[in-house]
């Protein structure tokens, strides 16, 4: 079963749990926009998609939120476009 990704509005970051490890998106909330600063995966989770299964929970609670992305982190900036949700991008 496939883990969630969850929104620690606590910490200003979407979460998703990969065992005892997590995957993390740090933000901020500008009124209507979401502004993504940093994507961080720890090393033995690299290359696994652990960070793009992150992103797809981060696009699913933007849409669902009606909000747009302002993607700073280069990760996040290039993961939007290659998945082809540029409709999201502020």
């Amino acid at each position: 079963m496939a883990q969630a990704v969850t929104d620690n509005r606590a910490m200003n970051r979407f979460e998703l749990a990969v065992g005892t490890q997590t995957v993390f998106a740090n933000y901020r909330r500008n009124g209507q926009t979401l502004v993504i600063s940093y994507v961080e995966a720890p090393p033995s989770l690299r290359g696994t998609g652990a960070a793009g299964r992150l992103m797809d929970g981060v696009v699913e609670a933007a849409r669902a939120e009606g909000l747009k992305i302002v993607p700073l982190c280069s990760y996040a900036a290039l993961w939007i476009r290659r998945n082809r949700h540029d409709d999201l991008l502020a």
